[in-house]
Formats: C-alpha cells, sequence, structure tokens
C-alpha cells in the first residue's frame, strides 16, 4: 500500500475502529483479491467487532496499492458512507482500475482446402492445429500481479500477544498515602485523591477488580502485596498494582526507587515487584505484571534544556505543583528480598514485568494540588482515548511524550519512563 494511504488510515485509526462494521465487508473484500479466505478467518477470531475492526485495518495497510481504493469502493457499497468520506476527506483522489483480464492468443484460423469432386479418392489431408503460444511468445500480454505476502498477523493469544480476554481481566490494587504522620517530617500529598479517583474508574473500565487501600504505613504495604501473592490467579489473565505516594531513591540490583509507608518507613520498588514475580506468585507465571508509581525518584529537579520553538508546545503548570520527593536512602532495605533461582520456571523471574515511573530516576515527580499529578493525569486520558486501538508499551512512550511537554512554576521539566519486560505486545480490554 502507498504510505500516504497507510498515513491515512492510521491517522483515522481511531474512528474506523469505533465505526466500521467488518462482517459487511468480509465478502466484497475475499472477492475482490484483497484478503485470503484464511486472512480473512484470522480476522474474524480476533475477537469482538472493535478486535475484528482493528485487525482488518491493521492487515489492510500490507496488501498491495489497490488495497486502499478497494476498500473505500466496498465502505461505499456496504452503506458505511460517513466513513468512506472521512477516508476520502484531504486524500488524494483515487480511481480503481480493474485489473485487465489476461489476452487470449488464439490460432489464426485457416480456410479449408476446397476439395475438388476428382481429388476424393486422393490421401487426405490432414489438417493439425497450431499449438497456442507459450507464455514466453506471447506479446501484448498484461502481466499477473505478483501475490502479496504479509506476515502472521499478532492474535491475543499468540506468540505475540498476551492473553487478555479473561472476564474480569484480573485484581488491580491501588495503594493511595495521602496523610503522613507528623513524625515522619513527610507532607500530605493534596490532590493525590483525584489521581485515585480517575485511576480507580479507569481500570474498571479496562475489566479489572479494583481495590484501593488508603494511607497504609510501610508493614501495611507489604500485608497487602503478600495478600495479593497469594490469591488464586489462575482464572485472569493480568494482574496491576498502583502506587501513590511519596517517594526516595535507594541503591538497587533491579527496579530503582522506593515509595513511603505514611509511618515514613519505605519499600523499594524490587521488593514490591518481587511479591508478584515468577517465584512468588506461581498462578501469575508467563502472565503479565503492571505496576505504576507515581512518586519522586528521588530530590532532584529538572530545569531541562533548550530546543528549537518547533519541537515543543510549551505547557505550564500551575502555582500549586508539588513533588513527592525525598532525599535518596542507603538502606539495605532495598535487598532484603533474595531473588533466589526459581528452578520449577521455564521464564525469567522477572519476565512478564513492567514498572512505569513517574519520572526519571532520582529525579522529582510533580502534582498539582487541584487536579492531580501530571502523570496520572495524562495516563488516564491516554488509555481513555487509545486502549482500543494500541498496546500498552506505545501509550505509555505517548504519555512520556506528552508529560515531557509541561513546565512546573515554568522552569522546571518531568520526564517518565519503564523498566519494561514484557515479553509479548498486551491490548486492554476495552467497552465497545
Amino acid at each position: 500500500m502507498d504510505e500516504r494511504h497507510k498515513k491515512i488510515l492510521q491517522r483515522n485509526r481511531s474512528n474506523l475502529v469505533k465505526g466500521l462494521d467488518p462482517s459487511n465487508l468480509y465478502d466484497s473484500l475475499l472477492e475482490k483479491g484483497v484478503f485470503t479466505e484464511d486472512m480473512i478467518d484470522e480476522i474474524k477470531s480476533s475477537g469482538t467487532r472493535r478486535d475484528q475492526a482493528r485487525q482488518l485495518v491493521r492487515d489492510l495497510e500490507t496488501r498491495g496499492s489497490r488495497a486502499f481504493p478497494i476498500f473505500l469502493e466496498c465502505l461505499q457499497e456496504t452503506g458505511q458512507h460517513s466513513l468512506a468520506e472521512l477516508l476520502q476527506d484531504g486524500a488524494p483522489s483515487v480511481h480503481i482500475r480493474p485489473s485487465a483480464p489476461p489476452q487470449v492468443v488464439r490460432p489464426p484460423v485457416k480456410p479449408l482446402p476446397v476439395v475438388s469432386p476428382m481429388d476424393i479418392d486422393k490421401p487426405k489431408v490432414e489438417v493439425v492445429p497450431i499449438s497456442p503460444l507459450s507464455p514466453k511468445q506471447k506479446t501484448n500480454t498484461t502481466p499477473t500481479p505478483s501475490p502479496v505476502y504479509t506476515r502472521p498477523r499478532p492474535r491475543r493469544d499468540s506468540i505475540q500477544c498476551y492473553k487478555m480476554d479473561a472476564s474480569p481481566c484480573g485484581h488491580c490494587l491501588i495503594i493511595n498515602n495521602v496523610e503522613f504522620d507528623p513524625r515522619s517530617e513527610l507532607s500530605n500529598r493534596t490532590g493525590s485523591n483525584i489521581d485515585c479517583d480517575k485511576l480507580e474508574r479507569r481500570f474498571k473500565a479496562l475489566n479489572f477488580i479494583v481495590e484501593v487501600k488508603a494511607n497504609l504505613k510501610q508493614r501495611q504495604i507489604k500485608h497487602q502485596l503478600s495478600a495479593l501473592s497469594k490469591k488464586d490467579h489462575s482464572q485472569f489473565d493480568c494482574c496491576v498494582v498502583i502506587m501513590l505516594s511519596h517517594g526516595t531513591e535507594v541503591s538497587h540490583s533491579r527496579f530503582p526507587g522506593a515509595v513511603y509507608g505514611v509511618d515514613g518507613q519505605h519499600i523499594p520498588v524490587q521488593y514490591i515487584t518481587n511479591y508478584l514475580n515468577g517465584q512468588h506468585c506461581p498462578s501469575l507465571q508467563g502472565k503479565p505484571k503492571l505496576f505504576f508509581i507515581q512518586a519522586c525518584g528521588g530530590g532532584e529537579k529538572d530545569t531541562g534544556f533548550e530546543v528549537s520553538p518547533d519541537e515543543v508546545e510549551p505547557s505550564f503548570g500551575g502555582e500549586d505543583d508539588q513533588t513527592d520527593a525525598i532525599p535518596m536512602s542507603s538502606s539495605s532495605d532495598s535487598l532484603s528480598m533474595s531473588d533466589e533461582p526459581d528452578a520449577r520456571a521455564t521464564l525469567p523471574t522477572p519476565s512478564d514485568i513492567l514498572v512505569s515511573y513517574s519520572t526519571f530516576p532520582g529525579y522529582v515527580s510533580w502534582r498539582d494540588t487541584q487536579s492531580g499529578s501530571w502523570y496520572v493525569e495524562t495516563l488516564d486520558r491516554i488509555l481513555e482515548e487509545s486502549a482500543s486501538i494500541n498496546d500498552l508499551v506505545t501509550m505509555l512512550m505517548m504519555v512520556n511524550h506528552e508529560v515531557s511537554q509541561n513546565s512546573a512554576k515554568g522552569l522546571y521539566k518531568q520526564m517518565p519512563g519503564s523498566f519494561n519486560f514484557l515479553r509479548k505486545l498486551l491490548y486492554f480490554q476495552t467497552q465497545a
């Protein structure tokens, strides 16, 4: 497919996934040679109407140059005019040229000889038909188009995508620490309840069982994580842990950073992830474990660097921006949970884990007391707008980009990031 047509499909993918009725298109696309029967069957088996629409649009981009105009024609024929007009708006005009049937070269017709009655007894001359020309001898013929091959498309239960069709999809634990013990010398985190409410609604919409725990001490955080690891996750496809708290930088061997309990005692992120790894939670082996950390990774403030005006759209935070930073701790608690080899597992212990941080390790994370943190606000919106069409890692990259455009007090910047040990693409369930 031409690059300009691919860009039109990508730009309108969200609307196509929402409004396209693939079932009406299958016969026409098959008849016109855009897809084979096997390809149609795989698209049908990809899941819901939205899943089929998403897969159809993706596969369409891999077909030949005539796929786009034929797709427009099929939309018109099946009454999906609004989508056809949407794709045609601003697109170069396209004309469908039916492939010319191959020209058949026939042998020249020669008149039979006229036989005189006087020659009737003479030996008959046998008329041998002239053989059709071989393909190499044909002239002025239209060559048959070469077949278009496409790589195997990802399936929700394939080697390329995690299975994410259990209902409910899995457990989601949100720990929201807002009010800290005055003796901890940690300020209350005004605005964190806004973050918590957004994420609770969002992950319920993504078909997770959401449990919220507020204002937990360090030992209570450990207790909740231990209880989550002891649940039977065999009927679920995923598990999510969200930490909203103050944070600090600690020494580590795998995942940086730590989050604080309301008593001022911290728990390293590495310790948090270990509860759900392949060794300590067998029923989650091979399944994605997702951790979202809204907390500072340290006390350093990033003032950014100067770029061309064309590369950035300035966005300024409010006067009430606060950080969740605590100075770096050298506590050995970050190594208090050993990572012993798991002889029973066939995958590395930290596999299928993704930890998304609101900020780069060592730097502060900004939170608006009126609208919540930059990271959660952006994450929630990107999930709402893009979960039906994009995988998780792609969406986190979108979050990184948008948060990086913000400025606190017109000066300070923030750069989210993640430690990704997932082995496959992850698509969340979305409501049709």
